[in-house]
């Protein structure tokens, strides 16, 4: 059996595409929650451009389509639904904060995905190393929400919403792992990386949708028209549209690069991927950085990377007959 492995030129287009695409929509959704305070609705709405692209690409026959059961959806729909949170709570954070702050919380994942790993069955035991790995992360967080002459200077909406999206990010990844294995490994399913998440982003915007009416219904109308009063419908389209389009553009190429490398190296360069969004998105929005939060960050980051390449486990070593 010939185990093909991807071209480095491939693998470097994919993380191109992957950082290019995260961080313009970093930038095009801080704007479009700028604009209108309706985050649930912002939220729903970029998920519904990828619902397009996946439907396009399904319909044109350029991709395969999906060949699922009522039983296979209903397996991956607790996915979707850490899917949905995790993204709400992420537009949500970014909405009520500075982006570079919702970054700094969002290195904490790794601590979320340790307990959860832990609580939830099967449990998973990290290397004892990559749990003391966590201290850094959780101390740089700490350190960067430390202001000269303020003391603890914490948005606190802010910090609700992005911890919420790591613990639903924590739970998506471990009731959904086996699941989207199983999945793939059946070729009759047609589910590859790309379309296991386009599957995934169809099942979170049904889930986000109640959200949207439960929370926002009533004042959506009043919050849209004072945004295209103050920008300008065009404005307030486009800057949701182009976060919703990389939006699903940065998550198919990171599905695609974590399917050809394994977790472990795409966790590593998705928290260098950080980095590059906290520095850009305090040029663009003119975001303070204080030295506590620089350095507070670059803990945290450090910390989330170590962490990343000592959560690997040792592969067990087969006793020969």
């Amino acid at each position: 059996m010939s185990d093909k492995s991807p071209s480095n030129l491939k693998l470097l287009g994919l993380v191109t595409a992957w950082y290019a695409g995260n961080t313009f929509y970093n930038i095009y959704n801080k704007k479009a929650t700028n604009m209108i305070h309706a985050h649930w609705f912002v939220a729903c709405a970029q998920l519904v451009v990828g619902i397009v692209w996946s439907a396009v690409m399904w319909g044109s026959g350029m991709r395969k389509k999906p060949n699922l059961s009522a039983q296979d959806i209903a397996a991956c729909i607790p996915i979707g639904l850490g899917a949905c949170v995790a993204h709400a709570g992420s537009v949500l954070a970014m909405g009520s904060g500075s982006v570079s702050f919702a970054q700094i919380v969002k290195a904490c994942e790794p601590v979320f995905a340790a307990v959860i790993g832990l609580v939830v069955p099967p449990m998973d035991v990290k290397p004892l190393l990559a749990y003391f790995m966590l201290i850094p992360i959780v101390g740089g967080v700490g350190l960067a929400c430390i202001k000269e002459g303020k003391g603890v200077d914490i948005n606190y909406t802010a910090f609700m919403w992005a911890s919420i999206a790591n613990l639903a990010a924590a739970l998506k990844g471990k009731l959904g792992g086996s699941v989207t294995k199983a999945l793939k490994a059946d070729k009759s399913k047609n589910m590859d990386a790309a379309n296991v998440y386009a599957v995934v982003n169809i099942l979170s915007f049904l889930c986000t949708v109640p959200m949207v009416v439960i929370a926002e219904m009533s004042s959506l109308p009043t919050e849209w028209e004072k945004a295209v009063a103050a920008h300008g419908a065009q404005a307030v389209i486009t800057n949701i549209a182009l976060s919703g389009f990389f939006f699903y553009i940065y998550n198919e190429f990171a599905f695609a690069f974590t399917a050809s490398v394994g977790a472990v190296t795409s966790s590593v360069l998705n928290t260098a991927k950080r980095v590059i969004i906290i520095v850009v998105s305090s040029i663009v929005f003119a975001e303070a950085m204080e030295r506590n939060t620089v350095i507070g960050s670059a803990v945290a980051i450090l910390g989330t990377f170590a962490y990343s390449l000592t959560s690997k486990k040792a592969p067990s070593k087969k006793k020969k007959a």
